[in-house]
Protein backbone atom coordinates (compact mmCIF):
# COMPACT_ATOMS: atom_id res chain seq x y z
CA UNK A 1 0.00 0.00 0.00
CA UNK A 2 1.21 3.32 -1.06
CA UNK A 3 -0.27 6.75 0.52
CA UNK A 4 0.00 9.93 0.91
CA UNK A 5 -1.67 11.88 3.71
CA UNK A 6 -2.99 15.43 3.67
CA UNK A 7 -4.12 18.03 5.55
CA UNK A 8 -3.55 21.23 7.20
CA UNK A 9 -1.55 21.47 10.43
CA UNK A 10 -2.91 20.18 13.71
CA UNK A 11 -5.62 17.43 11.30
CA UNK A 12 -3.47 14.59 13.43
CA UNK A 13 -2.48 13.12 10.05
CA UNK A 14 1.50 12.43 11.55
CA UNK A 15 -0.03 10.71 14.60
CA UNK A 16 -2.39 8.53 12.30
CA UNK A 17 0.89 7.89 10.12
CA UNK A 18 2.65 6.17 13.09
CA UNK A 19 0.03 4.31 14.11
CA UNK A 20 -0.64 3.31 10.57
CA UNK A 21 3.57 2.44 9.94
CA UNK A 22 3.26 0.16 12.75
CA UNK A 23 0.14 -1.59 12.12
CA UNK A 24 1.17 -2.38 8.50
CA UNK A 25 5.39 -2.40 8.59
CA UNK A 26 5.97 0.01 6.48
CA UNK A 27 7.69 3.38 6.81
CA UNK A 28 6.30 6.61 7.40
CA UNK A 29 8.37 9.16 5.87
CA UNK A 30 8.23 12.85 6.81
CA UNK A 31 8.90 15.20 3.84
CA UNK A 32 10.73 17.59 7.20
CA UNK A 33 13.26 14.60 8.39
CA UNK A 34 13.91 12.75 4.69
CA UNK A 35 15.11 16.46 4.20
CA UNK A 36 17.47 16.91 7.40
CA UNK A 37 18.71 13.27 6.49
CA UNK A 38 19.54 14.16 3.60
CA UNK A 39 21.54 17.21 4.10
CA UNK A 40 22.94 15.38 7.84
CA UNK A 41 24.50 12.34 5.35
CA UNK A 42 25.87 14.91 2.52
CA UNK A 43 23.90 13.31 0.10
CA UNK A 44 23.93 14.88 -4.00
CA UNK A 45 20.72 16.23 -3.75
CA UNK A 46 21.15 17.11 0.41
CA UNK A 47 24.34 19.63 -0.65
CA UNK A 48 22.19 20.85 -2.85
CA UNK A 49 19.73 21.72 -0.44
CA UNK A 50 22.14 22.53 2.17
CA UNK A 51 22.77 25.45 0.07
CA UNK A 52 19.36 27.08 0.10
CA UNK A 53 18.66 26.20 3.78
CA UNK A 54 21.70 28.25 4.70
CA UNK A 55 20.60 30.90 3.19
CA UNK A 56 16.74 30.75 4.83
CA UNK A 57 15.56 30.20 1.32
CA UNK A 58 12.51 27.28 0.64
CA UNK A 59 14.70 24.58 -1.03
CA UNK A 60 12.98 24.17 -4.67
CA UNK A 61 10.51 21.55 -5.70
CA UNK A 62 12.40 19.83 -7.81
CA UNK A 63 14.92 18.93 -5.38
CA UNK A 64 12.52 18.08 -2.39
CA UNK A 65 11.22 15.97 -4.88
CA UNK A 66 13.96 14.27 -5.80
CA UNK A 67 15.18 13.49 -2.09
CA UNK A 68 11.40 11.79 -1.52
CA UNK A 69 11.26 9.27 -4.55
CA UNK A 70 15.28 8.76 -3.72
CA UNK A 71 13.83 7.96 -0.24
CA UNK A 72 10.98 5.87 -1.71
CA UNK A 73 13.06 3.44 -3.70
CA UNK A 74 15.52 2.14 -0.09
CA UNK A 75 14.24 -1.56 0.47
CA UNK A 76 11.83 -0.75 3.41
CA UNK A 77 9.52 0.95 1.00
CA UNK A 78 9.13 -1.73 -1.62
CA UNK A 79 6.24 -3.25 -0.24
CA UNK A 80 4.51 0.20 0.60
CA UNK A 81 4.71 3.46 2.19
CA UNK A 82 3.38 6.52 3.97
CA UNK A 83 4.19 9.90 3.07
CA UNK A 84 3.21 13.21 4.86
CA UNK A 85 3.72 16.60 4.70
CA UNK A 86 4.75 16.77 0.53
CA UNK A 87 3.39 17.53 -1.56
CA UNK A 88 1.15 20.82 -0.43
CA UNK A 89 0.54 22.64 -3.86
CA UNK A 90 -0.67 21.62 -7.08
CA UNK A 91 2.71 22.19 -8.71
CA UNK A 92 4.36 20.00 -6.40
CA UNK A 93 1.70 17.10 -6.47
CA UNK A 94 2.55 17.47 -10.45
CA UNK A 95 6.12 17.43 -10.20
CA UNK A 96 5.95 13.92 -7.71
CA UNK A 97 3.72 12.06 -10.12
CA UNK A 98 6.07 12.50 -13.10
CA UNK A 99 9.35 11.86 -11.11
CA UNK A 100 7.30 8.53 -9.63
CA UNK A 101 6.06 7.21 -12.83
CA UNK A 102 9.58 7.51 -14.06
CA UNK A 103 10.11 5.09 -11.36
CA UNK A 104 7.08 3.20 -12.09
CA UNK A 105 6.16 3.77 -8.51
CA UNK A 106 2.08 4.24 -8.28
CA UNK A 107 0.09 5.86 -4.73
CA UNK A 108 -2.81 3.52 -4.33
CA UNK A 109 -4.98 6.30 -1.95
CA UNK A 110 -4.61 10.11 -0.98
CA UNK A 111 -6.54 10.41 2.35
CA UNK A 112 -7.33 14.39 3.28
CA UNK A 113 -7.75 14.92 7.16
CA UNK A 114 -10.23 17.92 7.18
CA UNK A 115 -10.43 19.35 10.29
CA UNK A 116 -12.15 22.61 12.26
CA UNK A 117 -10.33 25.24 13.22
CA UNK A 118 -10.55 24.63 16.99
CA UNK A 119 -9.57 21.46 17.33
CA UNK A 120 -6.60 22.17 14.84
CA UNK A 121 -5.81 25.07 16.80
CA UNK A 122 -6.50 22.93 20.94
CA UNK A 123 -4.43 20.25 19.27
CA UNK A 124 -1.57 22.80 18.17
CA UNK A 125 -1.51 25.13 20.87
CA UNK A 126 -1.04 22.30 23.59
CA UNK A 127 1.97 20.55 21.37
CA UNK A 128 5.38 20.76 23.36
CA UNK A 129 8.28 19.70 22.02
CA UNK A 130 12.03 19.04 23.54
CA UNK A 131 14.93 20.85 23.17
CA UNK A 132 17.28 17.97 22.77
CA UNK A 133 15.78 15.16 21.25
CA UNK A 134 12.74 16.90 19.29
CA UNK A 135 9.97 13.84 20.80
CA UNK A 136 6.55 15.70 20.89
CA UNK A 137 3.72 15.91 23.39
CA UNK A 138 0.57 17.44 24.58
CA UNK A 139 -0.16 19.04 27.24
CA UNK A 140 -3.94 17.49 28.01
CA UNK A 141 -3.46 14.14 25.33
CA UNK A 142 0.43 13.21 25.63
CA UNK A 143 1.62 14.85 28.79
CA UNK A 144 5.34 14.25 29.79
CA UNK A 145 5.56 12.11 33.24
CA UNK A 146 6.85 15.31 34.63
CA UNK A 147 5.48 18.83 33.98
CA UNK A 148 8.24 20.35 30.92
CA UNK A 149 10.71 17.42 30.93
CA UNK A 150 10.92 14.81 28.27
CA UNK A 151 10.07 11.50 28.97
CA UNK A 152 12.75 10.23 26.61
CA UNK A 153 15.78 12.10 27.89
CA UNK A 154 15.06 14.62 30.20
CA UNK A 155 15.81 17.52 28.04
CA UNK A 156 13.43 20.66 28.77
CA UNK A 157 10.18 20.86 26.82
CA UNK A 158 8.93 24.71 24.89
CA UNK A 159 6.45 25.45 22.73
CA UNK A 160 7.07 26.57 19.06
CA UNK A 161 6.65 30.23 17.95
CA UNK A 162 4.45 28.61 15.29
CA UNK A 163 2.70 26.52 17.75
CA UNK A 164 0.85 29.58 18.96
CA UNK A 165 -2.73 30.33 18.41
CA UNK A 166 -2.26 33.47 16.30
CA UNK A 167 0.11 32.13 14.39
CA UNK A 168 -1.93 28.48 14.05
CA UNK A 169 -4.90 30.67 12.70
CA UNK A 170 -2.66 32.60 9.82
CA UNK A 171 -1.21 28.82 8.57
CA UNK A 172 -4.78 26.93 8.70
CA UNK A 173 -5.62 30.35 6.27
CA UNK A 174 -2.13 29.92 4.25
CA UNK A 175 -3.07 25.71 3.62
CA UNK A 176 -6.50 26.20 2.74
CA UNK A 177 -5.56 28.81 0.22
CA UNK A 178 -2.64 26.87 -0.85
CA UNK A 179 -4.06 23.02 -0.70
CA UNK A 180 -7.60 23.50 -2.23
CA UNK A 181 -6.34 23.21 -5.91
CA UNK A 182 -4.16 20.41 -4.74
CA UNK A 183 -7.73 18.74 -3.62
CA UNK A 184 -9.11 19.45 -6.36
CA UNK A 185 -6.56 17.25 -8.76
CA UNK A 186 -6.81 14.61 -6.58
CA UNK A 187 -10.37 14.12 -6.63
CA UNK A 188 -10.11 14.44 -10.61
CA UNK A 189 -7.36 11.37 -10.30
CA UNK A 190 -10.24 9.76 -8.62
CA UNK A 191 -7.39 8.93 -5.76
CA UNK A 192 -8.34 10.93 -2.70
CA UNK A 193 -10.58 9.99 -0.12
CA UNK A 194 -12.05 12.65 2.87
CA UNK A 195 -11.69 11.67 6.43
CA UNK A 196 -11.98 13.09 9.61
CA UNK A 197 -9.58 14.59 11.38
CA UNK A 198 -11.56 16.22 14.53
CA UNK A 199 -12.24 12.05 15.71
CA UNK A 200 -9.83 10.77 18.06
CA UNK A 201 -6.89 8.69 17.08
CA UNK A 202 -8.05 5.56 17.64
CA UNK A 203 -11.41 5.92 16.85
CA UNK A 204 -10.17 7.30 13.08
CA UNK A 205 -7.95 4.01 12.76
CA UNK A 206 -10.93 1.42 13.62
CA UNK A 207 -13.15 3.53 11.58
CA UNK A 208 -11.35 3.61 8.06
CA UNK A 209 -8.53 1.05 8.82
CA UNK A 210 -9.76 -2.36 11.09
CA UNK A 211 -13.35 -3.01 10.27
CA UNK A 212 -12.46 -4.19 6.67
CA UNK A 213 -12.23 -8.05 5.50
CA UNK A 214 -8.15 -9.06 5.94
CA UNK A 215 -8.88 -10.74 2.79
CA UNK A 216 -10.15 -7.68 0.48
CA UNK A 217 -7.51 -4.53 0.83
CA UNK A 218 -8.59 -1.70 2.59
CA UNK A 219 -8.14 0.80 0.43
CA UNK A 220 -9.89 -0.86 -2.42
CA UNK A 221 -12.59 -0.79 0.11
CA UNK A 222 -12.14 2.64 0.58
CA UNK A 223 -12.04 3.98 -2.39
CA UNK A 224 -15.81 2.49 -3.11
CA UNK A 225 -16.74 4.60 -0.32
Amino acid sequence: MRLILLGPPGAGKGTQAIVLSKKYGIPHISTGDILREAVKKDLPLGKKARSFMEKGELVPDEIVTGIIVERLKIDDAKKGFILDGFPRTLKQAQALDEALKKESIYIDLILYFETSPEVAIARLSGRRVCKVCGYNYHIKNIPPKKTGICDQCGGGLFQRPDDKEETVRNRLKVYEDQTKPLVDYYIKEGILRKVSGDLDVKELFHRFFLRYSPKRSWYDSLKKR
